[in-house]
Parts: C-alpha cells; structure tokens; sequence
C-alpha cells in the first residue's frame, strides 16, 4: 500500500520543484535505454511537462550492438527511441564517442597500467552526463536535466543538498560525489524516493513500456562481460608484460603476466603455490611487480586523497580543529564508517578511518556522508594508504 501512495505522489505533484505550470517547464531526460531513465521520461511526460530525451552514444555502435545489458549501447538507443514515441515527446541521440573515450576510457586504460582500480562511471558522469550532455540541455532551453539515478535531491537551508536514495540496495550516492553546487542546482532525480526497483518495474508497466522487464546494467558499459584487460589491450597495445609476484618479505614468489590482471585485495589467480593464504597488497607498476602477502596488510586505517569535491556547508578547508567528523566509503559495496577527514594543501586531504577497511586501493573514491542522516557531503580521489 505504501508503494502505491508513493506512486501516487510522484505522478500526481510537481516533484521537480518549479513554481510554474508543468506545459510551460522543459526538462531534458538523460535516456540510457534502461528501465530507470525511461520511466523517469514518461513519468514526467504525464504530468505535463514539456519533455525532450537525450541519448548519448559513446562507443562504437557495431560493437554495441552485441554488447547486450549495457548503457548507451545499439539496442539500449532503440529502446529509448521506442520510449519517446509511445509518450510523445522529442528524442535525440548524441554522438559523444570521441569525447567519451578521450574523458574516460583512456584514463581508465592509463589507470590500470599505473597501477590503480579507476571507476570510469564516476568520470562518465562527472565529464560527460554533468558536463557536456548538462551543457547541451541548457542549449536546449531546458529547465533542468533529469536522469535515473537512485539519489535524492532536497532543497535545504543552504541551498540544494545530495542525499543518499530511499532505497539502500539501488543507492548511486557513490557514483556521483564529483557532482557539483551548480549541477546540483540543475539536476533533478525523481527515483530518488522510490523504496523499492519493484515500484519503478510496476511504473514501466503501467506505462506500457517495452523495457518494464529489461534486466539492469551490471557491467561497466565499454567492458564486455567484465574483461577489462581485454579493452586495455585494444587501447593500449603490446602494454601486458610479465615481471615479478614478490612477497612483502622480499621472497620471489612467481611470475605474473601484466600487472593489468591484478587489483587490490586480490585472492583467486594468483598463480602460485603458498602454504598461507594470500592477496594483492600493492601493485607497483613502474617495477612490474605485484605484492602479495596476509589478509592483515589489506587493513588501511588512514586514507590518502586529492581532488576532493566538498558539498557540505561552508568551505571544506574550514574545518573544525581536528578535522570533519563524517561517515565514509571507501569502496561501492561498503557502508558507511565513521571517520575524521583532514583538510591538507592543493585540494589534498587525510581520511583516518574509526576502523581499518580492507581493499583500499589507489584510484577508487572516498565518498563523505553525514555522521548521522543521509546528507552526501562529496569527497575525493584516493592516492594512497596506511
């Protein structure tokens, strides 16, 4: 029941926040070709508001089209198409191949031979969904850009603030700490409130469209069933060489063939023989090495970062004496921990974690939240640990 009035709410009051009449607000809708943005499209379709869809293509469309269950691919652009026509509204594919692949699948290529874990979804929307596509939206004379991220948008006492989606098991907090004060107060995400993906399916349903039962994304989009290495080693020739699997005591215990086959906390695939077990502790890349030893060098309890982007109140290098007390993640799949964060010069910080995490790798994001509440406060790149 309680589903239902949530359904009700959303389809029957303005949820984007504009004191005007929905016929006389444009919003563009960013389309995927997935169930989320498509019903974000035709949701607010009903309710009257002048809608536009915007599709991007970002790589090769050949190559996409047999890339089934993946965002912005052939099939996923018809499938958005299909969306505009049967509710009505004006639809456009974007050429963004060129601009994708120079912002995010070449940093990802460069990352994993340096030695880092990137996550291209998180530079995909900070350099293209929020940057260009945003850009291309306010051409259009749009009110705002609306997507299908699970994360909600509330309008606080110092202006829009990021906060985490009602839904735990679909939240995209994470994937989106890069975004900024100006694309907050731009953006709009009607699935934020949604407690359950089963609501949004029912919603598909209802609406009659044909991607109510199309199965979620898993994969990053350009990475066919998982094999990174293999889009590596298209973009990056010749570049997998061997060297060394070497002990954090110093013994040699094997070779490996690319350090591009290993991450950070690694167990399975090592390819050697050992009577302990044992994980990927460090990846240096510069000497061909990849550094194994017991579960207990994964623990990191001090967090290196740069790049960081703050959305709390204030300015983040006026902090209180010690430092922020906030929640972090240091990983997607990860709750929140407690944690105090120390501004440092140049953008820089330290995040010293309440508890040691395991599998903290250079590359991935340290996402702040709230200590308490569901408030995203933003975060940072992470260099290094200890």
């Amino acid at each position: 029941m309680r589903g239902m009035e949530t359904m009700e709410r959303l389809e029957t009051t303005d949820s984007l926040g504009f004191a005007k009449k929905p016929e006389r607000t444009r919003v563009a809708v960013a389309m995927s070709g997935g169930v989320d943005s498509s019903v974000v499209a035709a949701m607010l379709a009903e309710q009257g508001f002048d809608v536009i869809g915007l599709t991007m293509q970002l790589y090769d469309h050949g190559a996409a089209l047999a890339k089934k269950g993946a965002c912005c691919a052939g099939a996923d652009i018809h499938d958005a198409r299909r969306v505009a026509a049967a509710m009505g509204f004006a639809h456009y594919v974007l050429d963004y191949e060129t601009l994708f692949r120079e912002a995010v699948m070449d940093e990802f290529a460069d990352a994993y031979l340096a030695g880092a874990t990137p996550i291209p979804c998180i530079r995909c929307n900070e350099r293209v969904k929020f940057a260009d596509l945003m850009q291309l939206a306010r051409d259009l004379d749009a009110d705002c850009l609306a997507t299908g991220h699970y994360i909600r948008r509330i309008d606080g006492p110092n202006g829009p603030e990021l906060h985490r989606a009602a839904d735990p098991a679909k939240d995209q907090s994470y994937f989106l700490f890069t975004t900024t004060r100006e694309q907050l107060a731009y953006l709009r995400f009607p699935l934020g409130g949604i407690e359950t993906k089963a609501e949004v399916r029912a919603m598909a349903a209802r609406h009659g469209l044909a991607v109510a039962d199309k199965p979620d994304s898993q994969d990053i989009c350009f990475v066919p069933e998982g094999r990174y290495t293999d889009v590596i080693e298209k973009l990056r020739p010749g570049v997998s060489q061997p060297g060394e699997i070497v002990h954090l005591d110093g013994r040699v215990l094997g070779e490996h063939g690319g350090v591009l086959n290993y991450t950070i906390g690694q167990r399975r695939g090592l390819g050697i023989a050992s009577g302990e077990p044992l994980y990927v502790v460090k990846l240096d890349a510069e000497a061909r090495r990849v550094i194994v030893g017991p579960r207990e060098a994964l623990g990191a309890s001090e967090v290196r970062l740069h790049q960081i982007n703050w959305l709390g109140d204030g300015a983040f290098a006026d902090a209180p004496e010690g430092g922020w007390d906030v929640a972090v993640k240091v990983r997607s799949t990860r709750p929140p921990t407690p944690a105090r964060v120390v501004p440092g010069p140049d953008g820089t910080a330290v995040a010293h974690l309440s508890e040691p995490e395991d599998g903290v790798a250079p590359g991935q994001a340290c996402v702040f939240y709230a200590a308490t509440g569901t408030r995203v406060l933003g975060g940072g790149w992470i260099t290094g640990r200890r």
